[in-house]
């Protein structure tokens, strides 16, 4: 592939600024045995994309044919690019992770699913329509798991009500906790395979309780790494991507 249609296809600019970013002398390669990357300055050079890794304007890139990442989520921010009172979770992408072209309506790579503003943990983003609806489709009932921080003492009696089913006032049919499991008084571990608006909040208020916290700690079979900060984000590993499949 042409080093520019490379650099376009990651997120770096138009074709013409990535031509410029090269021809610039701002666009180096990672050789397979050597220290230091190489300056390429030709636009039209033809690439080998295995395993490439680029340099560009002094920060490192992997070549990423699709872009898997995940991201710690922080309270007070919106998973939406036009936020309405708390700034937007695309600010703390990287601007290539938000400009990558894409065949839909808008570029870059977008939130699998959503967190509501103050809830926080593990949230995922690509630029790959199918993984997006395999893992945010109902139908394919994706487990998600959530530590919950009640108002009250969780008593039993909730816990069994959540475990068979309670009844939202938007839906007749019983919503069912794949599990839950008591932490402490005040925390449980519930598992949804469902994603309905607020869900966790109204299931726990059908009971009798309130949320007073809220954060996601796995989807699937990942788990959000116990080392990664609040509004910090990295590419998803071929492991972590296995988990997921």
């Amino acid at each position: 592939m042409q080093l520019q249609d490379i650099l376009y296809s990651q997120g770096f600019g138009t074709r013409r600024i990535c031509a410029g970013l090269i021809q610039q002398g701002r666009v180096a390669i990672h050789a397979t045995g050597t220290r230091e990357p190489t300056i390429c300055q030709d636009a039209t050079q033809d690439i080998d994309v295995e395993g490439l890794v680029l340099r560009v304007q002094g920060v490192d890139w992997p070549y990423q044919p699709r872009a898997y990442v995940m991201l710690h989520k922080p309270a007070g921010t919106e998973c939406s690019q036009k936020p309405s009172a708390y700034p937007s979770i695309y600010t703390l992408l990287p601007a290539p992770l938000r400009q990558r072209p894409s065949k839909g309506a808008v570029d870059g790579v977008q939130a699998v699913g959503r967190l509501d503003q103050d809830t926080t943990g593990l949230l995922l983003l690509s630029d790959d329509g199918q993984f997006i609806h395999r893992m945010s489709s109902p139908k394919k009932h994706v487990p998600k798991v959530y530590r919950v921080t009640a108002k009250h003492p969780v008593t039993k009696e909730q816990v069994d009500r959540l475990l068979e089913g309670v009844v939202l006032d938007d839906d007749p049919r019983p919503v069912r906790a794949a599990a839950c499991a008591l932490v402490d008084a005040h925390v449980l571990d519930l598992t949804l395979t469902e994603g309905k608006y607020h869900q966790v909040k109204r299931m726990i208020a059908a009971v009798g309780n309130r949320v007073e916290a809220l954060h996601r700690s796995h989807i699937g079979r990942l788990a959000l790494p116990a080392d990664m900060q609040p509004g910090e984000w990295r590419w998803l590993g071929e492991e972590e991507l296995a988990l997921l499949r």
